[in-house]
Order: structure tokens, then sequence, then C-alpha cells
């Protein structure tokens, strides 16, 4: 999971410089900068809606923001989303009317007749112009704490469905005193104990109201549940791919975790019975920092998930897909392997056709692409798309950008304190 960096936003702007990108070996893909001001844990999500390209991520002292116009050929300046509290974990979508939603996590202290109490909830900017400014902040409610400590929280998905109603996964814990974290001086942290649950809220007015969290992960509040990402098929319903461990109902504590699929027809009021994708491939190992799976859906509704899996010596990065809704999915497919931790994320070309990238450390941190054509196989070699390694000492955070335009990934991630980004097409079979 990821990292709480406390960080307050400001109101300035980040300077950016257009289009500027490592010298690499002929046959690399050209890499722009997105923004100087992104720090460590930085994060970065990425929406594509036609020519515009949106990202988002932790920095610029808060939740940074950048857009490209131009396909992700350059990108403008970095703007901070308004916002005021300790931020991480931003997620990015657009809508069908062009609006464009990011999504974080926000701490805070909340003033109340007994006191003040501690509070971790989503926060929603919303965006009608094209990303140039956030007119509108929206903090999602959670039920009140019950202790000073408050609850807890992590890690939000973004998504909108065709009719525009906006939708928000997150990990909620109804006390965040029961949380306990192992965390890695040069990376992220993971959980050992807590009471994590895998949420969503929704809004059908564009942003202005939410619901309240509704459970999507059965056994609430031990479900056991986190990193939940969430997809809207192409005949409405919602997928959500989630983490969950097994809890110790007395000492709270997680075993290894397993990726479980469950889809909702009604909007989110209720949810199908979880099913595990492939857990023959192996466990998710209880210290794993990554914000492990990820989901998407192609325009034929076929399912794509991919996750990693830990032994004592190594990590594995799969795939796997559904053709049925996620009522079954295939056996997982490697995609990579090796000593050191793999994040794997996932983006549909076209029907059939995937890219899956994920980032790395080997000499340091190393970004990587490469093509499915399911039931075909891998259409080419592995592409490395970062022209120089990133720093060890840096932890760039636990997502990476991922999308496609027209059959090009466009694709973006953290090194060294800063946001890169890059186009490339690969073949399609």
């Amino acid at each position: 999971m990821s990292r709480l960096v406390p960080v307050a936003a400001g109101a300035a702007a980040c300077l950016l410089l257009f289009g500027v990108g490592f010298a690499g070996a002929a046959s690399a893909p050209k890499v722009v900068l997105v923004s100087r001001c992104a720090g460590s844990n930085a994060e970065p999500e990425q929406a594509v809606a036609g020519h515009y390209v949106y990202e988002a991520w932790i920095g610029c002292q808060g939740i940074g923001f950048a857009r490209s116009v131009n396909g992700g050929k350059k990108f403008g300046a970095s703007h901070v989303v308004p916002s005021t509290g300790h931020l991480w974990d931003p997620d990015v979508a657009v809508g069908p009317d062009g609006t464009v939603y990011v999504s974080y996590m926000l701490g805070s202290l909340v003033p109340t007749s007994g006191g003040t109490l501690a509070e971790m909830t989503p926060a929603v900017a919303v965006s009608t112009n094209h990303g140039q400014s956030f007119a509108r902040v929206s903090l999602l409610p959670v039920p009140l704490p019950t202790t000073a400590d408050g609850n807890w929280g992590d890690r939000d998905f973004i998504a909108v469905a065709p009719d525009g109603t906006v939708y928000v996964t997150w990990d909620y814990g109804p006390s965040e005193s029961e949380v306990k974290t192992l965390c890695d001086p040069t990376g992220s942290c993971a959980f050992s104990n807590g009471d994590f649950n895998a949420v969503v809220q929704k809004s059908t007015d564009g942003g202005k109201t939410w619901t309240m969290p509704a459970p999507v992960s059965p056994g609430f509040p031990l479900g056991g549940a986190y990193s939940a990402p969430i997809v809207v098929e192409p005949n409405g319903s919602l997928g959500v791919l989630y983490w969950g461990h097994s809890t110790n109902p007395s000492t709270l504590a997680v075993g290894p975790g397993t990726e479980y699929f469950t889809s909702s027809s009604d909007g989110g009021t209720t949810w199908s019975s979880p099913v595990a994708v492939d857990p023959t491939a192996g466990t998710i190992a209880q210290p794993t920092w990554w914000i492990d799976g990820s989901l998407a859906v192609d325009p034929s509704g076929a399912l794509y998930a991919t996750w990693d899996t830990q032994t004592g010596t190594s990590d594995t990065g799969w795939v796997a897909w559904s053709n049925d809704g996620g009522k079954s999915w295939s056996p997982a497919m490697r995609v990579t392997s090796g000593s050191s931790e793999r994040l794997v994320q996932v983006t549909a070309a076209k029907a059939g056709s995937i890219y899956v990238g994920w980032q790395t450390p080997t000499k340091g941190y190393g970004t990587y692409l490469r093509r499915l054509a399911v039931g075909q196989g891998w259409t080419g070699r592995t592409k490395k798309l970062s022209n120089k390694w990133g720093s060890r000492g840096t932890w760039p955070g636990d997502t990476i950008g991922l999308s496609t335009s027209g059959g090009t990934a466009i694709v973006s991630w953290g090194s060294s304190g800063k946001i890169y980004a890059t186009r490339t097409a690969l073949p399609a079979h």
C-alpha cells in the first residue's frame, strides 16, 4: 500500500518545461517531462479523453495536476489541485461530457461537540473546463469516528459511468487505532493488522453530493480488503478487483492475500459473490507495498486483471482475463519475474488486445511495456520506456499512469523526484 505523505496544498502553480526528454537510443520512445515538482512517492495516475491527457500525482506540495492538449506529446504548466490537509493517493477520470474528476485521500481534524477527531476520507475535485481550473472540491462523507484516533482510509479509485454517475472506491477502516503498518525505509507501507474494507460511494450530480460508504467486500467491518480499482463495463455493470486477506477476528492480523473480482448490476447497491482470480498463481505477501492489482475492460466487455505474487526470493507479475463478466477467469499468464517487486498495470487497446506496463528496481527504477493479443500471445519483446534508471533512493510511488488512444499507449511514471511520460505503439499482432 502507499505511504501517507503529509503535505499542505498551495495556490501557486509549479513551473514546467515543455517537451523536455532524455536523449536515448534511436529505438527508444521520446520521453517528455510532465513535472519537476513531484517529490518521492509520486504515484502518478492518468486519464485520456480525445486529444487531452490528464495527469495527477503526489507533488507540488499537494496533489499535482497537468494536462496535455496534443495527446501527450507535451504537457502544460503543473498546478495544485485546490485542497488543504494531508493529501495522498490521487486518481483521475473523465465524464462523458468532458468533466475532469481528480480524487485523492485527505486527512484532517474535524471539530465536534466532544472535541477534535481525526478523519480520513476521499476528496474529489471537479473541472468543467478540461482541467484548466478546479472550481469545486467535495469531501466525501464518512461515519463519525468513535475515537479520537479517528477512522482509517487509503487508496481511492474513481470511474464515471456513461450516464455521468461518478463512483469512488477506497479502503476504509472504522478505527485507525487498529491499523498496524510495516514500512520499508526506502519504499512504502504495508499492513500487518487492521479492520480493512473495500467500500464505494457515488454521486449522481456531478460530484456535488455523495452517498455514504457502502461495503464492496464481504465481512464488513473485517473484510480484509484493500486496493480496489473500479471499472464501468459496456453494459453498465460495475467491476471491482480487490486484494483480499484473511483476518484474525481476535488480533486483526492479516494473512497472505489473493485478488478477488466482484460486480454490481444495480449501481453498487449489491455485489456478486467474489471470485478469486487464479489463486494457483500464488499469494500476495503480507509486507507487499505496491498498490497491488489493476483492472481494465475492453470495448467487447472482456475484463483484464494484473497483479503480482511473492515467494521468499522472487516476485512474479501476472495477467488474466475474463470473457463472461468476471464469473470465471483464464489461468494466470506470467508477465515478468525477478528478485525485486513488480508494479504491474493493464489497459485495453481494443477488443482482445491489451498493453501491460510495469515498473521495477533493477539497476535503478525502470519502466517497461508489452502488448498481448489474447489467444495469440505477446506481440513482441518487452520495451523499456524510461531512458535512464531512476534513483533507488527516491521512491517513485506505487502506481504508473497507463492509457491508450487509437492503439497507442500513453505511459507516465515517477522517477528521481520527477514525473515523465511517453507515447508508443507496439505491434498488435
